[in-house]
């Protein structure tokens, strides 16, 4: 199971923005519990191979692409909420504001984000924004990498930062507690659904690629988009 790392699109630009580039060294100074952590992996790994990758191919399998996409959405749609509380932690206003109206156009003309109508009046979709970004704009470090049961890849610092964007998914405010849990598991099947074609591009050792790709990923979200300059070499990266 990747937790985190396969719930949304985005992130199947970062694996496709890694395989331009030469292998990435399996030595990681940020991977300092890197026994505990393919441990975990391990099992992550053992659980979505028997549980959920078959469902997602089920699901992708009975589901019409148009309205797997629209599911997609909808979930996408939910979590503007939590990325324009942290665009105004970070004091990203106008982003803020940006995403407020394309929350407010596709809950209503598009049918609670079914439709991406806000795009149609260029209200185009930014980077989700969340709390692990906010402490990092804010100067916190990210810390260790560490693999979480279920969850998957994340940091010292993202981790316990999960927590406080759980309690801000408007899914929580669902009294029913098996409606909120079934909703809560197509939003994790939609997710795993969205990346059955991305794992393929997977090579080599799956720890040390998904890891690093997680990192990466992690640190250009926090950076808005400015790598490192161990990219500079890397000129056509910019065409992706």
């Amino acid at each position: 199971m990747f937790g985190d790392f396969v719930r949304r699109s985005a992130l199947l630009s970062a694996v496709l923005c890694l395989t331009c580039l030469p292998a990435l060294g399996e030595q990681n100074p940020q991977d300092p519990w890197e026994g505990f952590n393919r441990a975990v992996f391990t099992f992550n790994d053992k659980a979505d191979t028997y549980v959920l990758r078959p469902v997602a191919k089920g699901y992708k399998a009975v589901t019409p692409d148009p309205v797997e996409q629209g599911v997609g959405r909808m979930f996408a749609n939910l979590g503007e909420i939590v990325s324009v509380g942290n665009s105004l932690l970070q004091g990203k206003f106008r982003q803020a504001g940006h995403d407020t109206g394309r929350f407010l156009i596709n809950s209503t003309v598009g049918v609670l984000g079914f439709f991406d109508v806000a795009s149609e009046f260029g209200l185009y979709k930014n980077e989700r924004e969340d709390f692990g970004q906010t402490l990092g704009a804010w100067g916190v470090s990210s810390g260790p990498y560490l693999v979480l049961p279920f969850l998957g890849p994340s940091t010292l610092r993202d981790a316990p930062a999960r927590l406080v964007d759980g309690y801000a998914n408007p899914i929580n405010t669902v009294d029913h507690v098996p409606t909120r849990n079934s909703i809560y598991g197509v939003d994790v099947v939609s997710g795993r659904a969205e990346l059955l074609d991305a794992e393929k591009l997977i090579s080599g050792d799956r720890y040390v690629f998904i890891r690093d790709v997680y990192l990466q990923r992690r640190a250009y979200l926090v950076n808005d988009g400015e790598l490192d300059d161990d990219f500079d070499d890397y000129d056509d990266l910019d065409d992706y």
